[in-house]
């Protein structure tokens, strides 16, 4: 008889999100690609379940052994779903990134940890697990992405928007209020070209989200290896649209937006972060702080070729006075970014922010782990160098009001339609905005 292991994405907090007219936006924007990496690392003789919160409220279901994934801010939530399998004698290993940055606090909760990546180490996991003798820390090493295993989608609900795909992992930046570095280290990874292509040819979702934190980096052998992987997907005729995260820099080569669109990529995210060189400096964005005065050039070239940009933006920097957060809101309704995600500056563990945060003696939210649902880049967790807490809530409140109204989704919808000169796109964007802007993050700030 076979084991039964259940996977588990808990969400601090459920919300339902649709559209307006988008028949084939699916109930959740992108699959938990790391549950469904763990699926297909486990063993034929176990019968695997995944549980993804994002799509419904979880349930207590029977299991042998629990896996849980979390973030920071579902922290709480994981360690509450877990405290139900250890009272009924159900082993609970645990990973993610919160985990990795803070073990200490997750093996008070669960039966074990894994720190970092678990393709080193889950088939240790389970040899332990199936002798008794599970560790409470696990410590793989980051391995080689080469013939990684295609996860298992078939475990998967058929209602994301787009399925998830991985490219590479790491990032050399380590920029003050990210944990990437910290948590895939500081070389990039790849994947061979073939077997991302092989897999992608697995995949029935025509939408695709690649999910690496710099898709494509600035230099000559990124650039020919996303070249490799656009051509590659125009010669096999995939037929998918994508999503990707990039910098910047990925506007410095027009040849490079050429191919990308005519393979399918429909969306660029872009850490912007903010229009001012201070305040760039300030969190240590290099590459933007050189460019900051070319970003229309930037948004323009992006455009010309079809495609559309998600531009993030942090709110509360140590630089930041009222008058620059409401300046910030100008500068996002003139630009030409298609799709907005603000959020408030949030000190995450694993993080420098974090650690010179709690240096200075500015962390107010530290009644651990509860708190860590505030956590979740909405709410003001410190105090600001240069306003009150709640000056900056009210401020936020304000800029909401002004970004996550009709008057400013519609009008990004028409630039966007102006700009790219395709009314899918412009159609596509408009619900995108609509349940960014006025479903979750305005709704968010006014919690």
């Amino acid at each position: 008889m076979k084991k039964k292991l259940l996977l588990i994405n808990p969400i601090a907090r459920y919300i339902k999100r649709k559209p307006l007219f988008l028949p084939y936006f699916g109930d959740a924007p992108f699959e938990p690609l790391n549950l469904a990496i763990i699926a297909a690392l486990t063993p034929d003789d176990w019968d695997i379940e995944i549980f993804d919160e994002i799509l419904e409220p979880f349930t207590y279901r029977e299991a042998d052994l629990v896996g849980i994934t979390s973030y920071t801010g579902s922290a709480y939530r994981a360690y509450q779903i877990a405290q139900q399998y250890r009272e009924n004698g159900i082993p609970v290993v645990m990973g993610g990134i919160h985990a990795s940055m803070v073990p200490e606090e997750a093996q008070q909760y669960v039966d074990s940890v894994v720190i970092g990546e678990a393709e080193g180490i889950w088939e240790k996991v389970l040899s332990d697990f199936e002798a008794g003798q599970m560790q409470k820390v696990y410590r793989p090493e980051m391995l080689p992405m080469k013939g990684a295993p295609f996860p298992r989608r078939d475990l998967l609900s058929d209602r994301y928007s787009s399925s998830s795909v991985q490219t590479s992992r790491g990032c050399p930046k380590d920029c003050e209020f990210c944990s990437v570095t910290a948590f895939n280290g500081q070389q990039y990874r790849n994947r061979p070209v073939e077997e991302i292509l092989d897999e992608l040819e697995t995949i029935s979702n025509r939408f695709i989200f690649f999910v690496d934190d710099n898709f494509v980096e600035k230099g000559k052998k990124s650039e020919e290896r996303a070249m490799a992987l656009f051509q590659g997907m125009i010669d096999r005729n995939l037929n998918k649209y994508w999503t990707c995260q990039a910098p910047i820099s990925i506007a410095d080569n027009e040849e490079l937006l050429h191919y990308a669109h005519k393979s399918g990529g429909r969306i660029i995210l872009m850490g912007i972060e903010s229009e001012k060189k201070e305040a760039l400096e300030s969190l240590g964005k290099k590459l933007n702080m050189k460019q900051v005065a070319s970003y229309n050039d930037i948004f323009k070239r992006i455009h010309k070729h079809k495609i559309c940009m998600v531009g993030t933006f942090i709110f509360g920097l140590d630089t930041d006075t009222p008058q620059d957060l409401y300046n910030r809101v100008k500068f996002i309704k003139k630009s030409r970014i298609d799709i907005v995600q603000p959020t408030v500056l949030t000190p995450l563990p694993g993080t420098k922010l974090y650690e010179r945060f709690k240096e200075e003696n500015r962390l107010v939210h530290t009644n651990y782990p509860e708190d860590w649902e505030k956590y979740d880049w909405s709410q003001v967790v410190y105090e600001p160098a240069r306003m009150s807490r709640e000056e900056l809530k009210k401020t936020m409140i304000k800029c909401w009001d002004s970004l996550g109204n009709w008057g400013t989704v519609l009008w990004k919808a028409v630039k966007t339609l102006f700009y790219t000169r395709n009314l899918l796109m412009a159609y596509g964007m408009l619900n995108i905005n609509y349940v960014y802007s006025m479903q979750y993050y305005r709704n968010e700030f006014r919690d």
